[in-house]
Parts: structure tokens; sequence; C-alpha cells
């Protein structure tokens, strides 16, 4: 395929992982010494800068700021959910992006996000073919919740696990200094999947974790579930538990209290308050102490608690994204490939179809859950163990984390 030269657009959306910079910047950094991208601009806020023609000039930035978002959590250029119409429907946002791409002759749009991100990349990808348009655009994958379709694993996902398996290691700690048992229940993120709920069971496997994990592949018993935790603190005088939020009964409804009529720009349920729900359900059932953890935001912001592993193959990522689009590669999303190579871990990209990808859940094997339902298997172990090694050398100001400072120059 001949040369194509003109400017790129990058963005960012969906929710912020502590890594999703380092993605971010692999395409900045990349695209900047790339001679075929003429102009390399940031996306304020996902698609919505783009629809806004709010565009920050990456060459204005500092190149030591840049190399700082390596180690910089949530999303430097801003994030949104939004939700693009069918083209067929509603064309009214294609026709503006198309606009902006013109005004600024891009050639080259990087969307950096997680499935519905993908959804929105593969619908400009498709319209821009249908019109007619020559434009490379590539996913570049991010998500805590490790649930995109034909990836190994996903950028942030490692990082996020690393700081739930630590911090349960802690609790786990802190949970057994009295002389008087407690039930403690800590709440982690994962609507549909159970990935992070599980990487809990890391501390477990080190003997300072969960007694006990629930995973949204498989449905929720309370009864069950009370049993479970009855034995356990009986046995032991203690019990810690794992929850995923996602974790729903039978009939498909949420543990959670939250109302599904809450909901993100994606339809997709609120979820929250499940560990002070089920702490309630325990304590009246049991009398015990008992203390629900919500982890919330810091499993995913926790830049402190970063896998370099992450931080290297999130930079890969974004950086095979520019250098198979300038090959002429488009409508692909960058995947990972694992093997193992005289006995150690090596992580590769692959590229995916971006239809196959958009809006396709990856969940946990039902094979690496424990017949009981309430803990998983060795081969998530195995499975996890790997991706999480590694500490980076964060900058620090006065013993505090120093992170990126853009100027955001809007793009004239």
């Amino acid at each position: 395929m001949s040369e194509l030269k003109g400017a790129c657009i990058v963005g960012q959306s969906g929710g912020p992982t502590s890594v999703i910079n380092a993605s971010v910047y692999g395409v900045i950094d990349t695209a900047l010494k790339n001679g075929s991208i003429t102009r390399v601009l940031g996306a304020e806020h996902g698609i919505k800068g783009v629809l806004n023609d709010r565009l920050f000039d990456m060459s204005e930035e500092d190149p030591k700021e840049l190399s700082l978002l390596k180690y910089t959590p949530s999303s430097a250029l801003g994030s949104c959910r939004y939700k693009m119409a069918d083209p067929d429907v509603d064309d009214t946002d294609y026709r503006r992006i198309l606009e902006i791409f013109k005004k600024y002759d891009v050639r080259y749009f990087f969307y950096n996000g997680g499935n519905d991100s993908m959804d929105t990349c593969n619908k400009i990808s498709k319209y821009m073919q249908k019109v007619g348009y020559e434009c490379r655009v590539m996913g570049v994958p991010k998500t805590i919740d490790n649930d995109l379709y034909g990836t190994d694993h996903c950028p942030g996902f490692a990082s996020a696990a690393k700081y739930i398996a630590t911090s349960c290691m802690e609790v786990y700690q802190d949970a057994r200094v009295y002389d008087t048992g407690m039930v403690c229940i800590i709440e982690i993120m994962g609507r549909h999947a159970g990935w992070l709920a599980g990487a809990a069971a890391l501390a477990t496997a080190k003997g300072a974790g969960p007694d006990l994990v629930y995973l949204p592949e498989v449905d929720f018993d309370m009864d069950q579930f009370l049993a479970d935790v009855e034995r356990i603190y009986k046995e032991k005088g203690n019990c810690m538990v794992a929850v995923s939020e996602g974790i729903h009964y039978a009939d498909g409804s949420f543990v959670s209290e939250a109302k599904t009529s809450a909901t993100d720009g994606f339809g997709h349920a609120q979820l929250g308050g499940l560990a002070a729900t089920l702490a309630d359900v325990v304590k009246q059932r049991t009398g015990a102490k008992v203390r629900g953890i919500e982890l919330s935001l810091l499993q995913r912001c926790g830049a402190h608690l970063a896998s370099e592993t992450d931080i290297e193959e999130s930079y890969m990522s974004g950086k095979a994204a520019v250098e198979n689009a300038v090959a002429g590669i488009t409508d692909k999303m960058v995947g990972f490939e694992r093997s193992y190579e005289d006995g150690k871990y090596v992580c590769r990209t692959r590229l995916l179809n971006l239809t196959d990808v958009a809006n396709t859940e990856k969940k946990v094997p039902l094979e690496w859950i424990n017949s009981a339902h309430n803990g998983v298997e060795q081969p998530f172990i195995d499975y996890v163990l790997p991706l999480i090694q590694g500490e980076p050398n964060l900058p620090k100001e006065d013993s505090l984390p120093r992170f990126a400072r853009l100027k955001k120059v809007l793009a004239k």
C-alpha cells in the first residue's frame, strides 16, 4: 500500500486505569517520530473532543512531561461515555467527524478504550470506508475488567489485579489483630466478568487472602453464601470474602441494592453498595462483627502498585497501533498473545478485527471456577501471576508521585 501522509488523532474513552496513559504515550511518542504522520492531535474527552473540535496539539508538549504519562494514572486527555448512534439510523455525528477529519487532514485515528470504545472505533472505521475517506483506524485496548474479546489480557488489568491482591493481603493482617472475630467483605469491580474479583485469590495463594471468592460468571445463592460464611467463621473465628460487584441471582437481577435505572451512557447499570448490603445480611444472620469494604476507584487508579509488565505492554500496544497503521493496516484492534520461551512468559501483539471485538465480552472460563462456585482454581492463578510482575521506578517529588502536567494547547 502506498504511503499515506496526514495528521492523527488519539482519544481515550471509558473508565480510566493506572496505565491507560502508558498506551496513549505509546501512540503519541511513536507518532511524533514517524514521518508519515504530519501532526499529532489529542482529543479532549474522547470522541466528544472530535465532535466539539477540542483537539490538543501534542507537539506543543514538553517531551519530559509526555514521558511521565507512562507513570500517570487516569486518562490524561480526558475520557467520556458517549454512545454513537447507528450511522444508518442517524449519521449526524459521523458527518461531523468527517468534517473535522478533513479540516485537520486527519488520516489516522487511534482510540484507546474498552468494549464500548471499540464499538465507537468500529463504527467510525466502517463509516469512513463507506464514504470513501481514506483514514486508518486502530483500536488500542484498555480495561481493568479484562473482558475484551480475542486478546489474552488487557492493558490495565494486571495493575488493578496487583492492587487488589496486595490490598487483600494488607486487610487480612488488619482483620486478625483482635481476640474477637470478624467477617470482612471486600467489593471488587466487574459487572459481568469476574477477572478482578478472581485476582483476590492471588492473596489467598500466598497465604493471606479471602476464604471465599464470588464471580458473576455463575449465579449467586444467598443461602449458600451465608452457609459458607458461617462455616468458615466457626472454623477460623474470622472470614474474609471477595465479591464481584456484578454478582447476580439466577433470575439475572443484581445482588447489589443499586437500581438498574441508574446507568451510564451505554445503558449499563451503575453498581455499588454490594459490600454494605452483604455485610448487613451477614451481621443479621451471624451476629458477628462485620466490615464491608468497597475498593471503588482505588483499584483502577492505584499507580503506586502498578505492574511494570503492565506498563511496558501498555506502551507496546500504542506503539504497535501506530506502526501497523502507517504500514497500511486499518480496522483492527491491537491485542496480546502469550507464549512461554524457556519457561519464561513472553507477550506479543496480534491484530483483531474491530467488528469481532466490539461489544463482545470475554469471561472467566467456568473450568477456572471451583465446583462450589466460591473460589478459583490454580489455572486462574497461573494465568494472572506473570502479568503482575515487576516494580516500576516511579518518578517522585518530595516523596510524592510526580505525574505528567500537560499544557493542552488547542490545535488551530
